[in-house]
C-alpha cells in the first residue's frame, strides 16, 4: 500500500457526513407533498406513498446489497448510491415536468429509494473501522447529519420551488446531491490492515475492548444476539416514528396548541431527533451500548405511560423531546453495537439486515397508532400499547446485556488461560 496509506480519519468522517446530509433530506418530504400533489392533483396521502416506498427500499436494499457495499469499498459503493439517489431526484424533476405519477413513484420511491439504502450503510461501517477508540461518536456523527438533513435542506426546496417551480427545482436538488455524494465518496477508504489511530496508546488511555465476534453475516444470523436486537431497534422504530407522525395532533389535543404553534414544536424535534444521535451514540462509548439500550427503553416505558396524562406544559415537551433523542440514539448507536457484537468483517451487511426492522417499523409504527386510536378514541390508550411494547423492549435489552456479559466473561478466561 506505500506510505500514501493513511489518509486523515477526520477528513473521512466528514465525508460521511457529506453523504448522509444529502440522501437525509428525504426527511424534508412533507416540503414536497403540497407542490407534487398540486401538480398531479391528487391527495397528499397518494404522493406520500413515494415517500412510503423510498424508505422499503432504502430497508431492502441496505439488507439485499450489504454483502457487495463490504465487497467493492466505500468509495465504489458511494458512488453508487451518489448516482441512484442523484438519478431518483433528476427523475421526479422529470416526472413532475411529464406529469407522470407512476414515474415520480419509480424516480423518487424506487431508484432513489436504492441510493438511500447503498448511502445509509456505505460511511457506517467505514467509520466504525477508522474509530475503533471513538464507535459510538464517529457513527453518530454521520447518522447525525442524517438526522439535521431535513433542517438544512427544508427550506432550501420551498426557497427552490416557489422561486423556479417545481420541475426545475427537482433538477437543481438532483444535481446538487449527486455532485456532494460522489466528492465525499471520493475520499472515503478502508483503513489499513490492523489500523490504529495514531497516538492512541491502549496502556494508558481506555483500552479497545476487544470485539465479541469477527464473523460474516450468515454467521451472525444464527445467534441469539442479532434476533434481539433486530426487535430492539423494531420497536424502538415503530414507536418513534408514530410519535413523529402524530407530534402535531397530540400537542394540538393535550396541549391545546394552535397548528402553527405545533408545527414550530415539530421543527425542533428535528433538531433532537439529530442531537440525540450523536448525544447518545457518544455516551455509550463511556455507558456501554447494552446500558444504553436499557436506559431507552427504562425511561420510554415510563414516558409513554405518563405522556397522555400530562397536561404541564414544560413536562411534555421535556418527555417529548428526551423520546425523540432515544429514537435518533437508536438508529446512531447501532452500528457501534452491532461492531462490538459481530466484528467489522461484514458489518455493512449485518447493519443492512437489521434494518429490515426499520422497513417494517415505518409501516407498523403509525398504523398500530391510528387502528387503535381509531378504536379506542383515547390518546392515553394508544400511548399505553406503545408503552407496553416497550416493557418488551426493555426485557429483551435486559437479555441482551446477560448474552453481552457473558460473552465478555468467557473472553477474558481465554486470555488469562492464554497468559498464563
Amino acid at each position: 500500500m506505500g506510505t500514501k496509506k493513511t489518509k486523515n480519519r477526520w477528513l473521512i468522517a466528514t465525508s460521511a457526513v457529506g453523504i448522509h446530509i444529502s440522501i437525509g433530506s428525504v426527511y424534508a418530504y412533507s416540503v414536497i407533498t403540497n407542490p407534487v400533489k398540486d401538480i398531479f392533483d391528487i391527495e397528499g396521502s397518494a404522493v406520500k406513498w413515494a415517500f412510503k416506498i423510498a424508505i422499503l427500499l432504502l430497508g431492502l436494499s441496505a439488507a439485499f446489497l450489504g454483502r457487495w457495499v463490504e465487497k467493492v469499498g466505500p468509495r465504489i459503493s458511494g458512488t453508487a448510491a451518489g448516482v441512484f439517489y442523484g438519478i431518483g431526484i433528476l427523475g421526479s424533476g422529470l416526472a413532475v415536468q411529464l406529469e407522470s405519477l407512476p414515474l415520480f413513484y419509480l424516480c423518487y420511491g424506487v431508484i432513489g429509494g436504492i441510493g438511500l439504502g447503498i448511502g445509509y450503510i456505505t460511511p457506517v461501517s467505514t467509520l466504525v473501522k477508522w474509530f475503533p477508540d471513538r464507535r459510538g461518536l464517529a457513527t453518530g456523527m454521520a447518522i447525525m447529519g442524517f438526522g439535521f438533513a431535513a433542517l438544512i435542506f427544508g427550506p432550501i426546496m420551498q426557497m427552490l420551488f416557489d422561486g423556479i417551480g417545481v420541475s426545475n427545482a427537482f433538477y437543481v436538488l438532483g444535481a446538487v446531491y449527486m455532485i456532494l455524494i460522489l466528492i465525499s465518496a471520493s475520499y472515503m477508504q478502508k483503513p489499513p490492515e490492523g489500523y490504529v489511530p495514531e497516538g492512541f496508546n491502549p496502556e494508558k488511555g481506555k483500552k479497545i475492548k476487544a470485539d465479541i465476534a469477527n464473523i460474516d453475516a450468515n454467521a451472525s444470523l444464527k445467534t441469539v444476539r442479532f434476533y434481539y436486537m433486530w426487535i430492539m431497534m423494531f420497536i424502538n422504530i415503530a414507536c418513534g416514528i408514530a410519535i413523529i407522525a402524530a407530534a402535531s395532533p397530540m400537542m394540538q389535543e393535550k396541549l391545546n396548541y394552535s397548528p402553527m404553534e405545533a408545527a414550530a414544536i415539530v421543527g425542533l424535534i428535528g433538531v433532537f431527533n439529530g442531537f440525540g444521535r450523536i448525544l447518545w451514540s457518544g455516551l455509550s462509548d463511556y455507558l456501554g451500548r447494552a446500558n444504553t439500550y436499557i436506559i431507552f427503553f427504562a425511561f420510554q416505558v415510563l414516558a409513554f405511560y405518563f405522556l397522555p396524562k400530562t397536561s404541564m406544559e414544560i413536562v411534555f415537551l421535556i418527555l417529548l423531546f428526551t423520546v425523540i433523542t432515544m429514537y435518533g440514539g437508536g438508529f446512531a448507536t447501532l452500528p457501534a453495537f452491532l461492531g462490538d457484537l459481530f466484528g467489522t468483517k461484514q458489518l455493512g451487511a449485518i447493519h443492512g439486515m437489521i434494518l429490515t426492522a426499520w422497513a417494517l417499523a415505518g409501516v407498523v409504527g403509525p398504523t398500530i397508532y391510528d387502528v387503535v386510536k381509531k378504536a379506542t378514541g383515547s390518546l392515553d390508550a394508544t400511548l399505553e400499547v406503545f408503552a407496553g411494547l416497550f416493557v418488551v423492549a426493555l426485557i429483551v435489552s435486559l437479555l441482551m446485556k446477560r448474552v453481552v456479559s457473558k460473552a465478555y466473561k468467557k473472553m477474558d478466561k481465554k486470555l488469562e488461560l492464554a497468559n498464563s
